[in-house]
């Protein structure tokens, strides 16, 4: 019986992995077969395959059509299934994907200046510009992790920076030239049509031999799964591993979304299925992971071919809206998920830093005086006359309120949430509520023609809410275990964003409103709204110095929280409680925003906050200081337009973050 147990486990883990291949594998067969018998009989197909001199139209389509998308579908998937697998591995984060490191943001801001500024060159070259993009974003990204040594936290960090730098540039030049820029929202969310066979020609052999050279890798990346010292005294250098594992995971990834366009959901979600189905081995993993994205990607195309005959469905926002759900589905079934990504971070001691904490907040008094003070105007730069501070009270204070209130509250909410899960890439909106609140926003955009301030708020704050209680639901199987929260707040926020993406590219005039709360705004803030977010922020900042105990136990696992008397259920149900509140009152103001509740713990602990306490309040000090500086910015740098304060703590913060990272030792 002893012999026996790991010998069913095991054989149980290999059915589930069969039975996820297959039956999306025969499911997407029987569609292909009879959308190919549709367009021909079977006795026609291999002439239309082999013979193209005097073919009709109906084997023209079979032939540089539909059967290039199906082998497209296939690659893909194969592609973007092992490169996931491989940053996982290598970044050691559940998380992790192409789009962390910068690679797909690259590529996209690359073909939206091409196609706004050098249409020309995409003529003969879309894949070019794409690949250059992405290597140029994830060359910055393994410069700025070569300090240290490519250390897992360091690359995400820089990739998470530079992706949200690149997707801010690549958002505000599509709002500043928003009638050419809707095939670029479609691209942006995949797309698998094929004209002819040059895509396959070209993918086929880029994928085959970055596989090849990856299952060559696999004893060196074996050794990884021991930790750096382990795999050091053995001779290996690990950063050396983790920098050519990476550029092998790239490469591949560059080459997909140079083909078909930014396809994210897969390369996130394969590995997991694989992990929650039973692929215990690193081996196993690199096997199933790419069968798993490639059956899966191919049974949604064929799902779109048979559902959206005369509309181009983009294939992304298609497997996040069926691979989230599924996703849920196996993380409820799962009773474990073993997903390694503590770094050493967090320190629980360290010295006091009272005075930095003054100059913080002194800093912050000064910054509010000028932004509120200093500004231009219809007659350029210059700070207001007293005639005019009354007038200019009542449009200014109620912004700057909501901006710094909200600032703060996503600061100290990065620290809880990085602290409780131990995951210094995890952000309030990792955990759902953002992206549930967004989902309530476009709900309200298909079922309704008007929307008003009263509609939003009710629609946010009911798909806010309502994300956070199934990601608690899903978790709470398992004591609301930090890897199931982030995974699966993490698949309500991708299957968000992808329905946004397709929203975007409707053509709805509503679209304009859309994007604009989508990119994080104070343009709508009011009295009672600054007057209430205070309120919140003020209390939060009162009770979350309670927790600072919770906060220095819980990134030293839950073995030793448990043995210290912590009740990690308990604790953990408070502070998701404690973060979500804020979120999603601070994302119903303003819209979701994914920086500052990222970057802010950092520039807190990067400046030498690293107990508990004095990270809350530095990380409310520098998210305030964050969004109200970008929210001034937003409404100087080309008045009287304004630009979104969402993308301008992006697109200013995030060079700067990095600069202050490249220097920091």
């Amino acid at each position: 019986m002893v012999i026996d147990q790991p010998i069913s486990a095991e054989s149980s883990g290999f059915w589930k992995l069969m039975l996820l291949v297959a039956i999306p594998a025969i499911t997407a067969m029987a569609l292909t077969i009879a959308g190919a018998e549709r367009l021909l009989p079977l006795s026609a197909w291999w002439s239309a395959l082999v013979e193209t001199d005097n073919a009709k139209s109906q084997e023209l389509l079979f032939r540089h059509a539909f059967m290039p998308r199906v082998a497209v579908s296939i690659l893909a998937g194969l592609g973007l299934g092992l490169s996931g697998i491989l940053i996982q591995h290598l970044l050691r984060n559940p998380l992790a994907e192409p789009t962390t490191i910068g690679t797909n943001a690259g590529a996209g801001l690359a073909l939206t200046i091409a196609t706004l500024y050098a249409p020309v060159a995409l003529e003969n070259g879309r894949g070019v510009i794409a690949l250059l993009g992405g290597a140029l974003t994830t060359f910055l990204v393994f410069l700025l992790a070569q300090r240290r040594q490519f250390s897992p936290v360091a690359v995400i960090v820089s990739g998470l920076v530079v992706s949200l730098t690149c997707g801010s540039a690549s958002a505000l030049l599509m709002a500043i030239n928003r009638e050419y820029t809707e095939e670029l929202f479609i691209w942006q969310s995949g797309s698998l049509i094929q004209n002819g066979d040059a895509v396959i020609r070209a993918l086929l052999p880029q994928i085959t031999v970055c596989s090849v050279l990856a299952f060559m890798f696999l004893r060196p990346l074996r050794l990884l799964e021991a930790g750096d010292e382990s795999a050091g005294s053995l001779g290996i250098r690990p950063a050396a591993i983790r920098l050519i594992g990476l550029s092998i995971a790239v490469a591949m990834s560059a080459f997909v979304v140079a083909a078909v366009g930014v396809i994210s959901f897969i390369a996130l979600a394969a590995p997991a299925f694989a992990r929650i189905a039973g692929a215990r081995t690193l081996l196993q993993r690199m096997v199933w992971s790419p069968l798993i994205a490639a059956s899966q990607l191919w049974l949604v195309d064929q799902l779109i071919q048979f559902h959206f005959k005369e509309m181009a469905f983009p294939a992304g926002a298609a497997t996040a809206l069926l691979g989230a759900p599924l996703l849920f589905f196996f993380l409820l079934r799962s009773k474990t998920v073993s997903l390694d990504s503590r770094e050493g971070t967090f320190a629980a001691v360290a010295p006091h830093k009272m005075p930095a904490l003054l100059l913080l907040a002194v800093a912050l008094v000064v910054a509010t005086g000028l932004v509120f003070f200093f500004g231009k105007g219809a007659n350029g730069w210059g700070s207001i006359a007293a005639a005019e501070i009354g007038q200019l009270a009542e449009l200014r204070l109620p912004r700057i309120g909501v901006a710094l209130a909200a600032g703060a509250m996503f600061g100290v909410c990065g620290t809880l949430l990085q602290r409780m899960t131990a995951n210094s890439m995890a952000a309030p909106e990792v955990i759902g509520v953002s992206g549930g609140a967004s989902l309530g926003v476009l709900a309200l955009f298909v079922v309704t023609s008007s929307i008003d301030r009263l509609s939003l708020a009710m629609a946010a704050s009911v798909g806010a809410f309502a994300t956070l209680a199934l990601v608690m639901f899903v978790a709470g199987r398992q004591r609301l275990s930090p890897e199931k929260l982030l995974l699966a707040g993490t698949s309500v926020t991708t299957l968000a964003s992808a329905l946004a993406a397709l929203a975007l590219a409707s053509g709805d005039p509503r679209t304009d409103f859309l994007l604009a709360w989508l990119s994080g705004s104070t343009y709508r803030a009011t009295p009672t709204q600054a007057t209430a977010a205070a309120a919140v922020a003020i209390l939060l900042l009162s009770v979350a110095p309670l927790t600072i105990r919770w906060l220095a136990v819980l990134p030293l696992g839950e073995t030793v929280s448990r043995s210290l008397g912590l009740g990690v259920v308990a604790v953990r149900a408070i502070l998701l409680c404690l973060i979500a509140i804020p979120t999603a009152l601070a994302t119903l103001l303003i819209g979701p925003l994914s920086f500052v509740g990222l970057m802010a713990p950092h520039f807190a602990r990067m400046t030498g906050f690293r107990r508990p306490a004095g990270e809350i309040f530095a990380s409310a000090f520098y998210g305030a200081l964050i969004l109200i500086a970008a929210d001034w910015m937003g409404r100087t740098i080309i008045f009287p337009w304004q630009i979104p304060a969402g993308l301008l703590t992006a697109l200013a913060g995030g060079p700067f973050f990095l600069i202050v990272m490249s220097r920091s030792r």
